[in-house]
């Protein structure tokens, strides 16, 4: 029995799939495949049942489980307790974000943590905020950058390291070009482009509308803010944006002041507040502080 084919078989069981298990362990998933079922032939039983479509533990599955996850925790916890003798950090993490906003150094936080500990695989994965926030919190992610919206979400610590106010943007022969601002009540009935839902600016969009007494006509949605600066040049509507997206379009783009009231766009890195974290992690983390602006959440 090899430490590969436990931590193989955990993979799958927390997964429910060899094929999102291979994905995670970043190898060919017949490999994973083929150390599951010698690992069966050496225990003597079916581990897994795979006649449903996901796949399920049988019986001796879920009762080797707690001791192969024992076992890879006390390889961890041995190479830990080497590697703080010889002052070397190794493991991998996983930092999780939306998008990489200009304004952040994420590619450089990487590289010098990088730097700081070369033996320390990094992944960086951009998905949706829901996803990123359940990654987290369950501790496949060590780190997210995702919007804020009025609150941090529950079983996570959050700081704060993007907040600007947000601006309304349309083409130059729009009917509002010719305003230097515009309050939020306004925007009544209008076509609005905007991020999804999920994201901290929506987020702050919905909830001032709300506030204003009427909930937002959102015509057109993308990802990327630049996207909907882009649509919002060609006249398909006001885009509501973080004052910083605009610059790339902005001999394109008439922009006013949001009022009535004013709205932030908020970013911020989140990790677990509760669980097993482990070192490798917790230097991220830090340095991720360090790093990246604190903001008050104000």
């Amino acid at each position: 029995m090899e430490l590969r084919q436990l931590a193989y078989f955990v993979a799958v069981a927390e997964e429910a799939s060899f094929t999102r298990a291979a994905a995670s362990l970043h190898v060919a998933q017949p490999g994973v495949s083929a150390q599951i079922r010698q690992l069966e032939r050496e225990l003597g039983q079916p581990l897994f049942d795979r006649s449903a479509r996901a796949v399920r533990l049988t019986a001796a599955g879920e009762a080797v489980l707690p001791y192969a996850r024992a076992a890879l925790r006390a390889v961890a916890g041995a190479r830990q307790v080497v590697d703080e003798l010889t002052g070397l950090l190794r493991g991998h993490v996983v930092m999780g974000a939306v998008s990489l906003p200009g304004v952040l150094d994420v590619p450089g936080l990487l590289a010098d943590f990088h730097d700081a500990h070369p033996a320390v695989e990094i992944t960086l994965k951009e998905a949706d905020p829901e996803t990123v926030v359940q990654e987290v919190r369950s501790g496949r992610m060590d780190l997210g950058l995702f919007g804020l919206g009025p609150g941090v979400p529950p079983g996570l610590d959050a700081q704060i390291v993007v907040s600007q106010p947000l601006v309304a943007a349309v083409s130059r022969d729009h009917e509002l070009a010719g305003r230097p601002g515009i309050e939020l009540a306004d925007l009544e009935g209008r076509a609005l482009l905007c991020l999804p839902p999920g994201t901290g600016l929506r987020a702050a969009l919905e909830e001032g509308c709300a506030a204003a007494g009427f909930r937002p006509r959102v015509a057109l949605e993308a990802s990327e803010p630049l996207v909907l600066a882009r649509l919002a040049a060609r006249g398909l509507g006001v885009a509501v944006l973080p004052e910083s997206a605009v610059s790339a379009a902005e001999g394109l783009l008439h922009v006013m002041e949001l009022t009535g009231p004013r709205l932030r766009g908020r970013m911020a890195i989140a990790w677990r507040s509760e669980g097993e974290v482990g070192p490798a992690a917790r230097a991220l983390i830090a340095h991720a502080r360090r790093t990246l602006p604190d903001l008050d959440r104000d």
